[in-house]
């Protein structure tokens, strides 16, 4: 394992909590595991609330340097903690454009615009908190899968990852949304079926989904 300072990510459970768990097992990182989870109150203690006022999960605390955003962090793990032979993020300008347009693109449409939007006013989600709402359920469904014909098409040429030969975070993304698309029932489109099967073959993505458990008390984790 590649020795890192002090590294202390906050948060499992969730669909964006393992997001980082899972680049931290991609890099080979050493960190420790605050195994608090939403809506449990955890995120609302004075300790939590102090390093995060946003009172939300994932945190990374590198030291004294804290940040927050699932996205965000695996992007700084990938710059801070890559090495030459195990990078996630390209350095060409024109492939760090597009791996950033990937990025946007999964966060935006993919995560918050349809997912998200699915699981606040979802009868056995969080619709008792945010309010049940069927049709805007529905619609937020067929706009992911609508927003997903640029996957689709994308990935048409049989490539291995997003960026074609090469793994980044921009895969982390997009996986999990997949995976959190097949557990709502929304479905995936065709070419995005071989794609996942690979990616969840990755020995991190395994690691970083058991990492991802809610458990009763901090763990070390490796």
């Amino acid at each position: 394992m590649t020795a890192a300072p002090n590294l202390t990510l906050w948060g499992v459970g969730t669909s964006r909590t393992v997001r980082a768990h899972w680049a931290m097992h991609e890099l080979g990182l050493t960190y420790t595991t605050r195994a608090i989870g939403p809506r449990t109150g955890e995120t609302k203690t004075a300790e939590y609330t102090a390093l995060n006022p946003r009172q939300k999960i994932p945190l990374l605390q590198d030291g004294d340097f804290r940040i927050g955003e699932s996205a965000a962090i695996v992007a700084y793990l990938s710059r801070t903690y890559s090495t030459e032979e195990n990078s996630l993020i390209p350095e060409p300008p024109r492939d760090f454009a597009a791996w950033l347009e990937w990025t946007f693109f999964i966060v935006a449409e993919l995560d918050s615009t349809s997912l998200y939007v699915m699981r606040r006013h979802g009868a056995d989600a969080l619709g008792h908190i945010y309010g049940v709402a069927p049709e805007v359920v529905a619609k937020a469904g067929e706009y992911f899968r609508q927003q997903l014909r640029h996957v689709e098409t994308a990935l048409a040429d049989n490539r291995t990852y997003l960026m074609g030969d090469r793994f980044t975070s921009a895969d982390i993304l997009l996986t999990t949304c997949l995976d959190w698309a097949i557990a709502y029932g929304v479905g995936i489109c065709d070419n995005a079926q071989p794609y996942l099967a690979r990616i969840q073959q990755r020995p991190a993505y395994q690691l970083g989904r058991a990492a991802n458990v809610a458990r009763a008390a901090p763990e070390r984790a490796r």
